[in-house]
């Protein structure tokens, strides 16, 4: 068995601080599903697409228009950094029903002499460097104390190789300084992006506005969350830029204009996972709206891995739901390409009737936590049978019971809590506000979704054609 990294007393938080600090927020009760559900949700704006957008709109040839943005602290960290590099942003009326619209403007010239708290937003410490590299002065790099241990190594020794002045004291993580100016050389380099895709999305998004452009070559086993580099791509090219993965693990992208758009941000599918896994779990159906038929979110593979787990899966239109009977089957999944979806997956393998095993998300040691060990911690402590895996998670059938599920200020470490506590009664999360880095509405949503909840018979969960 894998030792857990994390091993601490029932009653301490993830600083090792008592659980009786009159500063320490309460934790927050899960609520208990009293039958199946019924529920229609609408989600707001993507983390992912919201900060690729506004790092291109920063570097455009105009001022754009982002309607629909997610409102969030990593959103919000974002527009923090650029506004400090010379970027205007500015809150306009939009017809979203989560927040205003931004008019992004961007800089005559980009300037540093400036400083970045990344928080613990892993966009914002990798796709902004490239960003300062482009302003004239140094900007100096920081975060909130868990994103100090985040690697940062491979883009930062990558953005030397490709011209750019960075101080780190040997560290490979924060903090550092870029000490930009004014100009990118730009060209081929080689990286080992094995523990974060974002290493490569952070040089291909600035890399219109390099001298030579940039052709990125990746030199490890494995690369994780491929999903999310084409959806880098992507974004580049609704922009007017021409890029290309000539080969499997090489992307280039040639220099030129970043052309000014007004573009639609999509609903985060990866925030639909515990809501949607909710109705494997508790029976009945979750729709979610705003669903687009044509996406590159690594949320859309929840079409895939839900119904491993028993749930039928459908989309009608721009509406797609989840319907489940209560009962969570066992299965085996490899999610590498989708390792953010990975702890409501094994939230649903802690709750399953027979065994499961999530595997191939090894890179998820570097998010927000180690998030193999704090589950495996966290799965172990409300009685599951659990055995943490370098590369992943197996679960056996057991009986669960409740108790403070601790979040490590990881929003999909909270969430997960949210979806066990559906099911076990008496699970109480720990710092839930911490899903306002990419959700800010997730406990009122989660209020309204289980409000739904009726002792009526689930309805069947017959598999329904996914359109």
């Amino acid at each position: 068995m894998f030792t857990a990294k994390y091993s601490r007393k029932d009653d301490e938080d993830p600083a090792g601080n008592a659980a009786g600090d009159p500063e320490r927020p309460a934790a927050w009760p899960a609520p208990v599903a009293a039958g199946p559900l019924n529920a229609t949700l609408q989600l707001p704006g993507s983390k992912s697409l919201t900060n690729r957008e506004l790092v291109l709109a920063a570097l455009a040839d105009g001022p754009g228009l982002l309607r629909r943005p997610l409102h969030s602290r990593d959103s919000q960290l974002m527009v923090e950094a650029l506004r400090a590099l010379g970027v205007g942003i500015e809150e306009v009326p939009g017809d979203g029903a989560f927040g205003p619209d931004w008019l992004v403007t961007p800089a005559e010239e980009l300037l540093g002499s400036t400083s970045i708290a990344c928080g613990l937003a892993g966009t914002v410490m990798r796709f902004v460097p490239s960003v300062a590299a482009l302003a004239l002065g140094p900007t100096a790099f920081d975060g909130d104390e868990s994103a100090r241990r985040r690697p940062m190594r491979a883009i930062l020794d990558a953005l030397r190789e490709l011209g750019a002045d960075i101080a780190d004291e040997g560290r490979g993580k924060l903090p550092f300084t870029v000490h930009g100016t004014g100009t990118m050389r730009g060209g081929r380099v080689e990286l080992d992006a094995s523990l974060s895709s974002q290493f490569v999305s952070g040089l291909l998004l600035s890399a219109p506005r390099f001298a030579e452009g940039v052709h990125v070559v990746h030199t490890g086993e494995r690369l994780p969350s491929v999903p999310h580099i084409e959806m880098t791509l992507d974004t580049l090219r609704r922009r007017g830029v021409a890029c290309s993965s000539p080969a499997p693990g090489e992307w280039v992208v040639e220099p030129g204009p970043i052309r000014a758009e007004t573009r639609d941000i999509e609903p985060d599918l990866s925030n639909a996972a515990p809501f949607l896994a909710a109705a494997v779990v508790a029976g009945g159906r979750v729709t979610i709206t705003g669903w687009p038929s044509d996406t590159t979110q690594v949320g859309d593979h929840l079409r895939e891995i839900l119904p491993a787990f028993g749930g039928a899966v459908s989309l009608d239109g721009d509406a797609l739901t989840v319907t489940g009977t209560g009962v969570v089957r066992g299965t085996r999944l490899d999610l590498g390409a989708a390792g953010e979806l990975s702890p409501t997956a094994i939230g649903l393998a802690a709750l399953a009737e027979g065994p499961a095993e999530i595997s191939g998300i090894g890179h998820i040691r570097h998010h927000e936590t180690d998030r193999i060990a704090a589950l495996a911690t966290e799965l172990d402590r409300i009685g599951s049978a659990v055995t943490e895996l370098p590369e992943g998670i197996r679960t056996e059938p057991a009986e669960l019971r409740g108790a403070r599920w601790l979040s490590y200020e990881d929003h999909r470490m909270a969430t997960t809590g949210a979806l066990i506590g559906l099911r076990v009664p008496g699970v109480t999360v720990d710092d839930v506000e911490t899903t306002a880095k990419t959700l800010p509405q997730f406990t009122e949503l989660w209020a309204t979704m289980v409000a739904t909840a009726s002792p009526e018979p689930a309805p069947s969960a017959e598999a329904t054609p996914d359109a």
